[in-house]
């Protein structure tokens, strides 16, 4: 190959190929390498043509097997080769992606960046439990946060503006945080028996959900068997699975899936 390739940053969104663009599809389509994260579901995967490279760099809690310093080198090293190199990552790549900051490294050395958006984790859990993330009466606003900072740092969130009753909260990457995230919200006024519904591998067909409250989702957390990604749903709205019928996590008591009293 001859000459500098370009990079496709391509959300894959939550799992579910059919939730992909055609935009994402054509991209990926065209790709001479694909280098995709851990949360590309293995249905999207079976996407990549036959003929392109793949470079999985997932990253997992606590271990990071692939540095994003070296992932942004690689993709340069890649396109800077000649390649079309699709970036594939889970759920949207400016939203909680890392897109910004490898696009920006591209674009230092000169290298075309292209996006495809996708759905974000949040619209495909809603999407597929029929749990709003706003509901007239409930919530008249979302916000997305992170549960996880870098490096395992302390997260120092603005708890007093995120415990809003009127807002629903979900937060991306909390397993592991999910108790201090509690805990923060009850502290600044949240009710103890707020809802919170926990999806894990949202739109897939492993989509596993838990329907519980604020002073008891770490616990039960502790206790769930599921596997892949979860994303929580901290609100009035959560409460709303009991009326959609949901399939919740068989070990629920009748008092536990209500989430509340």
């Amino acid at each position: 190959m001859t000459g500098t390739g370009k990079v496709y940053l391509i959300g894959a969104g939550p799992g579910d190929p059919e939730l992909m663009t055609l935009r994402a599809m054509r991209m990926l389509a065209e790709a001479d390498v694909v280098v995709h994260d851990r949360l590309v579901s293995p249905e999207i995967l079976a996407s990549v043509p036959k003929g392109a490279r793949r470079i999985p760099v997932g990253k997992a809690p606590g271990c990071h097997s692939v540095t994003q310093e070296r992932i942004n080198e690689m993709l340069a090293e890649l396109a800077l080769d000649g390649n079309t190199v699709a970036r594939l990552k889970g759920g949207d790549p400016l939203i909680f992606g890392r897109g910004s900051e490898e696009a920006a490294y591209l674009a230092e050395r000169g290298i075309a960046v292209e996006y495809a958006p996708g759905i974000t984790a949040a619209q495909g859990a809603a999407a597929s439990t029929g749990v709003p993330l706003t509901h007239r009466g409930l919530a008249s606003g979302v916000r997305y946060v992170t549960g996880h900072r870098q490096k395992d740092r302390p997260l120092e969130l603005d708890w007093k503006r995120l415990a809003d009753p009127e807002t629903t909260l979900v937060v991306y990457m909390g397993v592991a945080n999910i108790g201090q995230i509690a805990l923060a919200l009850l502290a600044e006024g949240m009710p103890a028996d707020l809802p919170v519904l926990a999806v894990a591998n949202a739109t897939t067909p492993r989509e596993a959900r838990l329907l519980s409250r604020l002073d008891r989702i770490a616990r039960e957390m502790r206790d769930w068997c599921a596997d892949g990604p979860v994303l929580f749903v901290i609100g009035r709205v959560a409460g709303l699975a009991v009326a959609r019928g949901l399939d919740l996590d068989e070990t629920l008591t009748e008092a536990r899936v209500a989430g509340h009293g």
